[in-house]
């Protein structure tokens, strides 16, 4: 089990749907959350992309040197981007990083922002785009010479002289719940990436997409997009979860839900149905709600819970076939803390490789919280007993 982070580069505060308790998302303040998640054990961090972000690519280069094992999930986009020069990048930061770029492959989903950025095309129309980008970027990024003439893109004599780090290229990322998008994703990607709908729906989409690899003589690795709100009890989570939608009214659900509606974008509209715009009943699953959602698009259900119920929900989908698992929460700073402490040592977790420059020994020194009446290593509780008994299972 692989289990990533988020950099909020598109606003943070401890409240959804209000400014007040928000944050300004500075570069310190990005490169806190990178150095926090490269230290608590996070295999990496999702960048957003889009108009109401900071650029991924500017802002992912940027923490390189702030951090030594962290991966950093970046996003192509197919038709505001040239598949050359996009393999270029991906080349440069995956040298420049030694080997810790990850690529997610964003087509778009609302028509209204792509107009801005001078893509005009219809929602199957832009995955045969990314279907050609795609065939030019991984040919070219395999050190071929690319001659290619489609429908939507024309190169010739296109070469990457840099190769990157990472053979063939760095591992391509990629979400679309609609039959185009899986037809697609079954031909180019290494991990299909779905939100965090119920483990009904997410086997499900699941068995589609392996028999549509398998077809074609190939295998997917899947990974799911969520938010995760995990508390030492479950009551205090629950808690916790109204406590974030708190300042949210029906007028600023009404006014995001519009917005939501304009999308042509599958996996929104999945989101969308799972509450509806109704903050009435938001448990869709067990211990899974979609509070997120009625404000925020993208990914819009969280996990919430005590660490033993979050662990088993997160096993749940484990046994279906996801094996990697991009959370956040709010304010991602302080819950990337929460989620390490808590709920790391009930998760059977594939460790970064070790930085040779940190003594491994630090490990078996802390932590063990503040030393009591300056020379006495405070005693473990019952607890935290109970959380390593079940690590060491």
């Amino acid at each position: 089990m692989e289990v990533f982070w988020f950099i909020p580069t598109h606003g943070d505060g401890r409240y959804l749907g209000t400014s007040y308790g928000a944050r300004a998302v500075t570069y310190s303040y990005v490169k806190q959350i990178a150095q926090a998640a490269d230290e608590l054990g996070f295999s990496g961090v999702l960048l957003p992309t889009g108009r109401s972000c900071e650029d991924a690519w500017v802002t992912a280069s940027t923490l390189i040197p702030a951090t030594k094992k962290l991966k950093f999930l970046v996003a192509v986009r197919p038709g505001l981007m040239s598949p050359t020069v996009a393999a270029r990048m991906a080349a440069t930061f995956d040298r420049l990083s030694n080997g810790r770029l990850l690529v997610n492959v964003v087509t778009g989903g609302d028509p209204v922002e792509q107009a801005g950025d001078g893509l005009f095309l219809d929602h199957d129309e832009r995955y045969e785009l990314t279907d050609e980008f795609l065939t030019i970027w991984r040919q070219a990024l395999q050190g071929e010479e690319v001659d290619y003439e489609g429908d939507y893109l024309q190169v010739k004599g296109a070469k990457i002289f840099y190769p990157p780090v990472q053979a063939p290229y760095p591992p391509l990322y990629f979400g679309g719940s609609s039959p185009k998008a899986q037809e697609i994703a079954v031909d180019h990607v290494d991990v299909y990436l779905t939100w965090g709908e119920p483990p009904a729906q997410v086997a499900e989409k699941i068995d589609i997409v392996r028999k549509l690899a398998a077809a074609k003589g190939r295998t997917v690795r899947f990974g799911i997009r969520l938010h995760v709100i995990v508390r030492e009890t479950n009551e205090e989570a629950w808690a916790a979860a109204e406590q974030l939608i708190q300042y949210v009214d029906d007028e600023t659900i009404a006014g995001a839900q519009k917005v939501f509606a304009r999308m042509d974008s599958e996996g929104q509209k999945r989101m969308s149905q799972l509450h509806g715009g109704d903050r009435s009943n938001l448990e869709i699953s067990p211990n899974l709600w979609a509070g997120v959602g009625l404000v925020r698009g993208g990914a819009g259900t969280a996990l919430v819970g005590d660490p033993e119920t979050v662990a088993a929900r997160m096993k749940e989908y484990t046994d279906i076939g996801i094996e990697t698992f991009i959370f956040s929460g709010y304010p991602h700073l302080e819950e990337a803390y929460r989620v390490a402490e808590l709920l790391f040592p009930l998760l059977p977790l594939t460790k970064p490789a070790e930085d040779p420059s940190e003594p491994s020994k630090t490990s078996f020194l802390s932590p063990f919280g503040e030393m009591v009446g300056n020379e006495q290593v405070p005693p473990k509780k019952q607890k935290e007993v109970s959380h390593l008994a079940h690590q060491n299972k």
